[in-house]
């Protein structure tokens, strides 16, 4: 998608990616190796102009033989601390960004010893990896201490409490080489099985100082990085506040309704950023929703039946539980929005 919206700007593109038939091939050169293979990427970003990743897993050691050939944008800090997220929180907690109580854990005595500090109910992470859900037990009462442990136990955690939450936003932003700075509208997430399946674009009942409070938060982690390109702050919302779940260093699935749904989407916004050229309006086009594809892809005819709706096939082989693609629709108000979307939502979903 990063190469799709940069192609009618003229630029040309290289690939690196594990799978030597990945869709991105189409788009550029592809050069099929580890992701932690760090020749492949040096010769990868060999004169290049600027190197950018799409996910937070590729191996800081890999961007950084990328980065001696050419500049890495957003660069290796926010990529390390994404994939840390003991580290992740603490740099969230120095810069004053409201996070839930966290603590780490190394071994059995650590998790009990959270558990009475944090208490009940929590969640008990991995450090590393993990996505989608994966990598995280929730504990409930003293008796599930023992059953996280022996499925999680061995490496780095993290316990984190547990937020009876009102309902899940994302915020989508862009900073430029210059510092220039912009944000998409906060959107409404749904996930299930710790999967994102559904976006609700702008969220509704969001007051302008709700907004703000986003802003300020995903500005003030901008600024520390020096960041350059798309960042997406997943979080909370609780009582009247907004609390920061997870970072994303990159273009995101939540902001993946920009394409049809903004004036100009995120996917542009960190080509240009990542390039130093000017932003794009980060406004939205009317009210937007977005349903992932998972496993297998809907009927087209089906879908397209749907007034507005938009297919992305990403080229992805079938999978259960695979993001193998995603359906947008646009509409003027927010209820043919949902209209539209309780449509999609039956094909797609009855698909997956």
């Amino acid at each position: 998608m990063l190469g799709l919206a940069g192609l009618p700007l003229g630029l040309r593109f290289r690939f690196l990616d594990p799978a030597a038939n990945a869709a991105a091939g189409e788009l550029g050169a592809l050069r099929a190796a580890p992701l932690d293979d760090s020749d492949a990427a040096a010769a990868l970003a060999d004169g290049c102009d600027v190197v950018t990743y799409e996910w937070e897993g590729v191996p800081v050691a890999t961007a950084r033989a990328a980065a001696e050939r050419a500049p890495v944008r957003p660069g290796l800090e926010p990529l390390g601390v994404a994939q840390d997220r003991l580290a992740e929180k603490t740099r969230l907690e120095r810069l004053d960004v409201p996070i839930p109580a966290f603590a780490p854990v190394d071994d059995a005595a650590a998790l009990a010893a959270a558990v009475d500090r944090i208490g009940l109910p929590a969640v008990l992470k991995t450090r590393r990896g993990g996505y989608d859900g994966k990598g995280q037990r929730v504990l409930r009462s003293p008796a599930d201490l023992d059953r996280a442990w022996e499925a999680l136990g061995g490496v780095p955690l993290l316990l984190e409490a547990l937020v009876a939450f009102d309902r899940e936003l994302s915020l989508v932003a862009v900073r430029g080489l210059d510092g220039e700075t912009a944000c998409y509208p906060l959107v409404e997430t749904e996930h299930e099985g710790g999967v994102l399946r559904v976006v609700r674009a702008p969220a509704l009942q969001v007051s302008a100082a709700r907004q703000a409070d986003a802003e300020a938060m995903a500005g003030r982690l901008l600024d520390a990085f020096g960041y350059v390109g798309v960042l997406a702050v997943e979080l909370f919302e609780h009582d009247g506040h907004l609390l920061a779940n997870e970072l994303a260093p990159r273009v995101h699935n939540s902001g993946h309704w920009t394409i049809e749904g903004a004036v100009t989407s995120q996917f542009e916004n960190h080509l240009r950023a990542v390039l130093g050229w000017p932003l794009g309006s980060t406004a939205a086009r009317g009210h937007s929703a977005m349903v992932n594809a998972l496993g297998a892809l809907p009927d087209p005819a089906a879908v397209l039946r749907v007034p507005t709706a938009h297919l992305h096939d990403y080229g992805k082989a079938p999978r259960s539980g695979r993001k193998v693609g995603h359906v947008t629709v646009t509409a003027e108000t927010a209820a043919a929005r949902d209209d539209r979307l309780t449509a999609l939502r039956s094909i797609v979903e009855g698909w997956a």
